[in-house]
């Protein structure tokens, strides 16, 4: 389905399937050996949306090599990039936390558990933003599993694309004090011009000292295109008719870090590969060059405002 405006969807259509996928990724990542991250509410949490092929995935009942060809490995590869990401954004949380920033905003949340999981310094307040159906889905499956928020969890049931800020302040969000913010997996969804809104926005959100984390994709043209068909393909092959490449917008976009340090913030990027040598991996092997870019080009980004 093509994006569109105005267009909304749950856990199991559109954007917030990617959601889905995502954590079946986080679910593959900690069960594999040498696991860089542990998510133990990833696999819960897919089996709870009910997509038959990522509940398929975790469970072991999909061979995706068996008939991938050139592509064998591509869901190995995917789930070790995710899992290098998800440490990172980990790692950016708690050490902001650590460093005394108390509020923590999640932006398109989605099915991430961080609010759960992670060993959050006392008196963190965790705001989640997202689609009202994606969030109330999430907090009746997580209260269905037990799960107890490791900070104060509140949830801000709001499309990015509306008054998110206003929404947030009325949850008891403070722009007074400083906030560390993510948007993971964000921005390829995002049209360029919604792009520089949402930095905007969270700009003008933060006080001296806040912090943020995102990605930058150097590589949302046809390299990206290319990727998302083959795993479209691959999917369908499987049952599962989901078209990935109808669900980024492309187009020349200003560069994040440049964006963010034109507006007071101090900026430093990693390429993920770096991530991988830190977190003691090794980069994946990729039958050519241009097969690898999506991953290797991927630049992590973190900013304290000025």
């Amino acid at each position: 389905m093509t994006r569109t405006d105005n267009d909304s969807w749950d856990l199991a259509s559109s954007v917030g399937s990617t959601a889905t996928m995502v954590a079946a990724a986080r679910a593959l990542a900690t069960a594999g050996p040498d696991a860089i991250i542990d998510d133990p509410y990833a696999a819960p949490l897919v089996r709870a949306v009910g997509i038959d092929f990522f509940t398929r995935l975790i469970d072991g009942g999909i061979d995706l090599t068996a008939a991938a060809g050139e592509h064998a490995g591509d869901v190995q590869r995917m789930a070790g990039s995710l899992a290098v990401r998800t440490r990172f954004f980990d790692e950016f949380f708690t050490d902001s936390a650590g460093a005394g920033v108390s509020q923590a905003v999640i932006l398109a949340a989605g099915l991430d558990s961080r609010a759960y999981r992670l060993a959050w310094a006392p008196g963190t307040t965790v705001y989640e933003v997202d689609q009202p159906q994606v969030v109330d889905f999430k907090s009746a499956a997580m209260a269905r599993l037990g799960a107890e928020p490791t900070a104060q969890r509140r949830t801000v049931a709001v499309d990015l694309r509306d008054d998110w800020p206003n929404a947030l302040r009325r949850n008891g969000f403070d722009d007074g004090r400083p906030a560390a913010w993510s948007a993971e997996g964000l921005l390829m969804y995002l049209p360029p011009d919604a792009q520089d809104r949402l930095f905007d926005d969270i700009t003008a959100l933060s006080a001296p000292g806040s912090r943020l984390a995102t990605e930058m994709h150097p590589d949302t043209g046809d390299q990206m295109a290319e990727r998302a068909q083959t795993l479209t393909d691959q999917w369908r092959s499987h049952g599962y008719d989901l078209d990935m490449t109808a669900l980024f917008y492309t187009g020349e976009r200003h560069n994040v870090a440049d964006y963010l340090t034109e507006r007071g913030w101090d900026v430093t990027t990693r390429p993920r590969k770096e991530l991988y040598d830190e977190y003691g991996l090794a980069f994946p092997d990729f039958p050519d060059a241009d097969a690898s870019a999506p991953f290797r080009n991927v630049i992590a980004i973190t900013a304290v405002r000025r």
